[in-house]
C-alpha cells in the first residue's frame, strides 16, 4: 500500500494526473484562527481507492465534505474536469456520490421505494430500475427489508439502506466517511465487495475509517492527515 503525506498533508507524487477524476491541491479549512484542515493534495484516479487517516478531529471529515462540493475551502481548490467542485453544479452531483452523515430521506416511503426514487431521479428507465434495485438490495444483504420503512430497521441495517442509497447513484468518484460504521463483519464483508465492483467498474473511492483491517483490504493508498 502506497502512503501518503507531506505539505503539511502532500501527496508524495509531485505530478498530477491528467487522467484524475477529481484533484485537491492544498486545499485547506480555517474558520475564526481554528484550523479544521491544514492545507492537504488529494488526487483520485480511475479505479483507485484512497483512505483517509487521522486521529479524530483531524481534519478526516472536512475534507471528504470539500472533495464532494458540500464546503468550499479557505484556501486551495478542488476540481473534477476543470469544474471547481461544488453541489450545486449538476455536472457535480451527477459525477460524485458520498455518504457524509446521516442523508436525507423521505419517512412515508419504504426502502425499495427510496432506492427507485433515486434511479428515477437521475434518468434511469424503469424497466431498468427494477433490475438495478434489486441488484442492489441483494447486493447489501438488505432484500427482505424491501417493504420495510427506514425507522422499522436496526442500526446495521440502516447503515447497508444508507451504502446501497449511495452506491446506486450513477458516479465517477465515491466519497465515504466511516462506511463501516455499526456494521458486524458479514456486513464489512459486503461493504468490500461493493467497494471493489465500483472499483472495477472505473469509480475512484476515497474513504475515512479508524478499521486497519478495512483499510488494509481496500486502500490502494493512505493520506494521514495527523502526519509531520
Amino acid at each position: 500500500m502506497l502512503k501518503l503525506s507531506g505539505r503539511s498533508n502532500r501527496i508524495t507524487e509531485s505530478k498530477f494526473s491528467a487522467e484524475a477524476h477529481l484533484e485537491a491541491r492544498g486545499v485547506g479549512r480555517t474558520i475564526h484562527d481554528l484550523v479544521l484542515l491544514s492545507p492537504t493534495d488529494v488526487t483520485l484516479t480511475p479505479g483507485r481507492c484512497l483512505a483517509v487517516l487521522g486521529q479524530n478531529g483531524a481534519g478526516k471529515t472536512t475534507l471528504l465534505r470539500i472533495l464532494a462540493g458540500k464546503q468550499q475551502p479557505s484556501e486551495g481548490e478542488a476540481t473534477m474536469g476543470g469544474r471547481v467542485i461544488d453541489e450545486r453544479d449538476t455536472f457535480i452531483r451527477r459525477s460524485i456520490a458520498s455518504l457524509i452523515g446521516v442523508p436525507a430521506f423521505y419517512p412515508d416511503l419504504t426502502v425499495g421505494e427510496q432506492l427507485a426514487l433515486i434511479n428515477a431521479t437521475w434518468g434511469v428507465p424503469k424497466g431498468k430500475s427494477e433490475t438495478i434495485v434489486a441488484s442492489s438490495l441483494e447486493s447489501f444483504g438488505i432484500a427482505n427489508l424491501r417493504q420495510r420503512f427506514v425507522h422499522e430497521l436496526s442500526s446495521g441495517q440502516t447503515q447497508m439502506f444508507y451504502l446501497a442509497a449511495t452506491f446506486i447513484r450513477p458516479s465517477r468518484v465515491l466519497i465515504l466517511d466511516e462506511p463501516e460504521q455499526r456494521l458486524d463483519p458479514s456486513r464489512k464483508d459486503a461493504l468490500v465487495e461493493a467497494v471493489l465492483r465500483a472499483q472495477s467498474g472505473g469509480a475512484a473511492i476515497v474513504f475515512t475509517s479508524h478499521d486497519s483491517s478495512l483499510v488494509d483490504r481496500l486502500a490502494n493508498a493512505t493520506v494521514d492527515l495527523g502526519a509531520a
